[in-house]
């Protein structure tokens, strides 16, 4: 299982595991705001649909982020913008310990998400194009499970903070904690260079621009991934941002029994990360797409609807995040294959970003829904519209696993136009 580790290069493993410290403080960053949802909700009286619209805006903005950061990325390099959109949402979470009312959270929360978005289109085509063909589905997997790791890091430091302070201080204190990974940059810094395959692309072909996802031979592919994109994301966002409230507010847990409750689910998407990396190498990627697609939509039904004592609901917890999370460690390489280097981190970013900004709209509709309808009800039912989603799109799009890179760029060089 590990063989394929000890075969990677250096460089190979230092970028994977600098990617994957980003994608870990990245997640930290953005999942804190789901465990203050209810503390905002009940100090500054805010309603459901506010609290959502403030998670939708993030997401929403961090569409733009990861589109121009992966155009940008394309023409001055990966790991710069890498480098750029860590400090950004860092910063930008820090303030958010400041906010003093809905309209300051909200507009920190946007300016959060140019960086959340941008730095995933720069680490994922990064890890793409260093990791050989033979191990990119592995490599760029591992990568993703940061994401689990940093959702972790934030329940365990969300605990701590909500058991050792008063609720009203105790939100702003883990904000404050949030501009903790802008340090990791500078490792980064002395560490990681730019793919060799990036050089000898922008030497022969050029620059990219912001609309290079949407030339001729791009433009259906394009479409195709941002829809599935939208439903794997809305799942997602459906799930993980409103479960926080879910259990406090339904189940009636404490903040820290609530924390401790969502670190074992936590535990459960680790475990659904690391077998989407597998399989996406073992069965490939867009059958590991449709299985993660077809075990949500059952599990978030047996969940919300099947009735169940604290003991069991943490237990089916596991599953149900396992399902959920298994579909992203494919992504990454799944769109690093479908596009040429020349304009792989603008059709990357715009992709990935476009489906989170669709699937953005799945946390508000979710709370605005709520306020007339039971929230388990409300997160089972956009839960599930997504699957669907993703299940409709993915008969359309074709299996990438084991594309050369190399052989994708003479192919683009060689059709008609280029």
């Amino acid at each position: 299982m590990l063989a394929w580790y000890r075969d990677l290069t250096a460089k190979e493993r230092g970028t994977m595991w600098a990617c994957f410290g980003g994608w870990s403080l990245d997640a930290f960053d953005v999942q804190m705001y789901s465990f203050v949802i209810p503390t905002v909700i009940g100090l500054w009286g805010l309603s459901k649909g506010e609290a959502g619209l403030i998670a939708t805006v993030t997401l929403l903005i961090s569409s733009f982020g990861g589109w121009f950061s992966g155009t940008l990325a394309d023409r001055f390099g990966r790991v710069k913008m890498l480098q750029i959109t860590i400090v950004w949402y860092s910063f930008f979470t820090f303030l958010c310990a400041f906010a003093q009312n809905f309209e300051q959270l909200f507009i920190l929360r946007a300016l959060h998400g140019f960086g959340f978005g941008g730095e995933w289109a720069a680490g994922a085509v990064l890890m793409g194009e260093v990791i050989r063909d033979k191990y990119r589905g592995r490599g760029v997997g591992i990568v993703q499970t940061g994401w689990a790791i940093g959702w972790g890091g934030a329940a365990l430091v969300y605990t701590a903070v909500y058991w050792l302070l008063p609720e009203a201080l105790a939100w702003r204190v883990l904000f404050g904690i949030g501009l903790f990974p802008a340090v990791f940059v500078f490792w980064i810094r002395r560490h990681i260079e730019e793919p060799d395959i990036f050089h000898r692309q922008r030497r022969q072909v050029g620059f990219s621009h912001l609309f290079s996802a949407f030339r001729g031979e791009h433009l259906w592919t394009t479409v195709k991934v941002s829809i599935m994109v939208a439903g794997a994301q809305g799942g997602g966002y459906a799930v993980g941002i409103w479960m926080p409230t879910y259990l406090r507010t339904v189940r009636h847990f404490s903040a820290t029994a609530a924390g401790g409750f969502l670190l074992v689910q936590i535990l459960g998407a680790l475990f659904g990360f690391l077998l989407g990396t597998y399989l996406s190498d073992a069965i490939g990627r867009k059958q590991t797409f449709m299985w993660s697609a077809v075990l949500s939509l059952i599990f978030i039904l047996l969940y919300m609807f099947v009735p169940m004592g604290d003991t069991a609901l943490l237990f089916a917890g596991v599953p149900l995040f396992m399902a959920m999370l298994m579909k992203f460690p494919p992504m990454g390489p799944f769109m690093t294959e479908l596009f040429p280097t020349s304009v792989r981190g603008n059709a990357q970013g715009f992709c990935y970003n476009s489906g989170r900004a669709i699937g953005s709209l799945f946390p508000t509709a979710i709370g605005y829904f709520s306020q007339s309808h039971d929230l388990g009800v409300s997160i089972a039912l956009f839960s599930a519209v997504a699957s669907l989603l993703m299940i409709v799109t993915l008969l359309m799009l074709p299996e990438t696993r084991g594309r050369s890179l190399e052989a994708l760029d003479g192919a683009t060089s060689a059709a008609p136009g280029n």
